[in-house]
């Protein structure tokens, strides 16, 4: 089967064990996760997890659905690059020493847009924030002057190209539901 990398975002409840019924749920279908993102959402008390992992679309499709059937899971969708809107960040610490004697290293880090945040005595910070391949680029960039002490990028973080937040009116529906319910009480 062709596999290729999926972005889930799963919504849930802000409640404890949440992120283990999910991965248990990846680790059941053998799939691995390629990286993880949790934080709050925009809506208040809950919390967004952008996975990815690599997969064929029909595989993706039934963990997806079975993530949703958790009960504190209050949506979770699949995507392909192409729907969503994604970025890294990623920080090196690299040698100043290096740094001050091989102008060249400030050019790499100025040539992929990256920024200084930065610089002491002994070692100097690289931020960079963008794609996969920009950040990937930069390390093998650095890499080449020998100058990196320590690498570490983010899991992705991905929001939908799409017009409509489906969270929203999933809870917006949701509601409708709830107060037509009342009503007929």
């Amino acid at each position: 089967m062709n596999k290729i990398l999926y972005t889930l975002i799963v919504y849930s409840e802000n409640i404890a064990g949440v992120l283990n019924q999910i991965t248990a749920v990846f680790t059941r279908r053998q799939v691995n996760i390629e990286s993880l993102n949790v934080s709050a959402s925009s809506t208040q008390g809950v919390h967004k997890y952008t996975i990815t992992a690599m997969s064929d679309e029909d595989t993706i499709s039934r963990i997806t659905k079975q993530i949703g059937k958790k009960i504190e899971v209050l949506q979770a969708n699949y995507y392909t690059d192409e729907d969503v809107f994604i970025l890294e960040t990623a920080l090196y610490k690299i040698s100043t020493s290096n740094l001050l004697e091989n102008k060249n290293i400030s050019k790499v880090v100025r040539v992929h847009n990256a920024m200084i945040v930065e610089v002491n005595p002994t070692y100097a910070i690289v931020e960079k924030t963008g794609m996969t391949d920009e950040i990937i680029s930069l390390y093998e960039g650095l890499k080449e002057y020998d100058c990196v002490i320590q690498f570490v990028r983010s899991g992705r973080i991905a929001i939908t190209k799409g017009n409509v937040e489906r969270l929203d009116a999933y809870i917006a529906d949701r509601e409708a539901k709830y107060l037509a319910s009342k009503r007929n009480d």
